[in-house]
């Protein structure tokens, strides 16, 4: 009995071993996520190899990984005619070459974002694959930045160009010898450039990489660029020769006008209040050919008169405006006759109306004093408030100092416009015959917050 007992507890023994060992080898759930990326551990031919000229490339990673968009990510430097063909298998990128390939010139490949490994999907940002067929490794730079020159903003989705043949007709014509991509920061960056004379262009980074079209954004070096080791870095600054005209939207409203033949208008005001600090808008849904002033008269709340009230129509001709210099709370009515105006067809309002309003309050506005840091007055500053992509007000700089008693209240974004020549607009840049470069602009970082019936005073630093 004893006997049995102890084979019993030696059976039990090993059956709880065996079970033991059986879970340990299943790997315990969780722990941290893998964010690493892929690692390069092998290429053929290697990377940096000189004296090749592969028709096939092979790179291998130390994890599955799997491609995305390596069409668009993909740039290979200098450019060639067809792309070539990249496909992955487990671990491997094949990327094989349609076109041969340059004697003694120096190859990148950019796979941009286009790697990633196949469970956690942990991109190799900017991978490059280098490989010369000459018996050495271009290894010259050029980086700089490239700006919006109207807006001071950037723009990511272009790309700067660099031409070997500096003809200007170039950029119209060729393909361009190198390219690369701006950072979310403007930022640019060429690596392994063989020396020499370019010219350097931005463009959008679609099919035919040419400035085939002048509404196209676009930039230019107003000179030749030496690449060696001694290169420059440069800001450039990109514009629109001409605006594309946006198409008018169908509205319900136009499909009305078709049958509905009635002038009418809309009012600037705000729920029954006018802005002290901007004049009262009448929007009419057509142009406007006659206007007759003495038909639109402003009164004050006994209907007497007020001047002096100025009426302008804008050069759309769609905006009819009554600039006053409004008190704080004070009471309005602008009496709008039926043929005091008339359409390009003859047609007046179908009735006259009287328009009842009260100015706003002083304490619904704040004071600002903005101070500029390292302002140049050289150059003809104007100062810009934006709101919604929309320059709200310009004002000319002739101090480094801003004092304005009554501002909207709201937060505003601020641009400093260098004006050249003193028109008080943005102008735009032109290339040919004439070269131009754009006017500048330069956004300020930080938005400004005006608070209402507060002084706000704010340091700007350029």
């Amino acid at each position: 009995m004893l006997m049995l007992n102890h084979r019993t507890n030696l059976i039990l023994l090993l059956v709880s071993f065996f079970f033991t060992s059986c879970a340990n080898i299943i790997p315990p759930s969780g722990g941290d996520r893998d964010s690493l990326p892929p690692v390069l551990v092998s290429a053929f031919p290697k990377d940096s190899a000189i004296n090749v000229s592969p028709k096939l490339i092979t790179l291998t990673f130390d994890e599955y990984i799997s491609l995305q968009d390596v069409n668009s990510n993909l740039i290979v430097s200098p450019t060639i005619k067809d792309n070539p063909i990249v496909d992955n298998k487990l671990k491997n990128v094949t990327i094989k070459f349609k076109d041969s390939l340059e004697a003694n010139t120096t190859y990148s490949l950019n796979f941009g974002n286009s790697i990633k490994d196949v469970n956690e999907g942990n991109i190799i940002k900017n991978f490059r694959y280098i490989f010369s067929t000459g018996n050495t490794i271009d290894n010259f730079s050029y980086r700089g930045k490239v700006v919006l020159a109207e807006k001071g903003s950037i723009d990511s989705t272009l790309i700067v160009l660099l031409h070997n043949n500096t003809s200007d007709t170039a950029i119209f014509k060729n393909r361009p010898r190198y390219f690369t991509r701006i950072n979310g920061k403007g930022i640019f960056e060429f690596n392994n450039l063989s020396g020499g004379y370019y010219t350097a262009y931005v463009l959008p980074n679609d099919f035919s990489k040419k400035y085939d079209d002048s509404t196209k954004l676009f930039a230019f070096r107003s000179t030749p660029l030496l690449i060696n080791s001694n290169t420059v870095t440069d800001t450039f600054y990109v514009f629109e020769a001409f605006k594309r005209k946006a198409a008018q939207a169908t509205s319900a409203a136009t499909n009305v006008s078709k049958t509905d033949t009635r002038l009418k208008f809309t009012n600037s005001l705000d729920n029954g209040t006018q802005d002290l600090l901007s004049p009262l808008e009448l929007k009419f849904g057509k142009p406007i050919k006659k206007v007759d002033s003495s038909k639109l008269v402003l009164t004050d709340s006994s209907f007497n008169s007020v001047k002096p009230a100025v009426i302008s129509l804008d050069s759309t001709r769609t905006i009819l405006t009554v600039n006053f210099p409004w008190k704080e709370q004070t009471r309005f009515n602008l009496i709008v006759s039926k043929d005091a105006v008339e359409d390009t067809a003859g047609i007046g309002l179908i009735k006259s109306d009287t328009l009842k309003f009260t100015t706003k309050k002083e304490t619904e506005y704040g004071s600002i004093r903005l101070r500029f840091n390292n302002i140049n007055l050289q150059k003809n500053p104007i100062l810009q408030f934006i709101q919604s992509d929309k320059i709200i007000e310009s004002i000319p700089l002739s101090s480094s100092e801003l004092i304005r008693k009554l501002f909207k209240s709201g937060s505003f974004d601020m641009r400093i416009l260098y004006d050249t020549n003193k028109n008080g607009v943005w102008d735009t840049g032109a290339f040919g015959k004439v070269k131009r470069q754009p006017e500048i602009v330069q956004l300020i970082t930080k938005p400004l917050s005006v608070r209402a019936n507060w002084d706000n005073e704010v340091n700007i630093e350029l």
